[in-house]
């Protein structure tokens, strides 16, 4: 039975592989054998025997010769159904919403086309689970001078972790720094992401404290995910939470 599931995570993980291996020749960076097999920890020989499956699929790569040789799809390669994760098209989906909201007057002309294209391309499962996560982040109003003065880039960890707890809906423990300079350790669902460029905030149910609570992502020292889920909360629970955020 051990050896059944160890076999199946090598598996696992070489077709995780061989998905970020096709991402990386599909984006069309420089790239060598050799820098390929650096960078996922690989060998060069594995980087070889990867490239020859990603032929055998389909994927017109492109190699020098030698096994440092550059790597590269052939020129009239064009760009053809993109698959994504469901955490990956919500970043992306989310993404596109943050941007139009922005009202960016450059480059955003074919945004709304984009996104519509990008959803038609969804299994109907799919534009559900996203919908109803896109429901759950908001975009408000750009910060204040007086708060941007407070503000400080988030520990990619931290974002990283909070990212998979909100996904999941999963509990999350963490250490958060108040405005006060306070540390205290908490246990919080995170419900509902605003982004008041840019800033992050929680709004979550706060354990510690049995009550609604907004926290800065940027506040977030340390951060756990917990595997236990919660029942979302309805977002009128928090417009107490909501009071006062300028200042926050």
């Amino acid at each position: 039975m051990t050896y059944l599931f160890m076999a199946g995570s090598s598996v696992t993980h070489r077709l995780h592989r061989l998905d970020q291996l096709k991402a990386r020749i599909q984006s069309g960076e420089p790239a060598t054998i050799r820098q390929v097999a650096e960078e996922f920890g690989v060998s060069m020989r594995t980087v070889c025997r990867d490239l020859e499956v990603l032929r055998d699929q389909g994927l017109p790569v492109e190699a020098d010769r030698g096994r440092g040789g550059g790597i590269r799809l052939h020129r009239h390669w064009g760009i053809g159904r993109v698959n994504f994760s469901y955490a990956e098209a919500v970043d992306l989906l989310v993404s596109f919403a943050i941007a139009e909201q922005m009202r960016s007057p450059l480059f955003m002309a074919g945004m709304h086309h984009i996104r519509r294209k990008l959803m038609a391309s969804f299994s109907q499962e799919m534009k559900q689970k996203v919908n109803r996560l896109k429901s759950r982040i908001l975009v408000g109003p750009t910060i204040s001078s007086t708060v941007f003065a407070t503000f400080a880039a988030s520990d990619p960890s931290v974002v990283k972790i909070l990212h998979q707890t909100f996904l999941l809906q999963h509990r999350l423990k963490i250490r958060y720094r108040s405005e006060q300079q306070v540390v205290t350790e908490r246990c919080i669902q995170p419900h509902y992401l605003l982004l008041c460029y840019p800033i992050w905030y929680v709004l979550a149910w706060d354990e510690l404290r049995q009550d609604v609570r907004t926290f800065r992502c940027d506040r977030v020292m340390t951060a756990h995910a917990d595997e236990k889920e919660f029942r979302l909360l309805p977002f009128n629970r928090f417009n107490r939470a909501l009071e006062g955020l300028e200042t926050l």
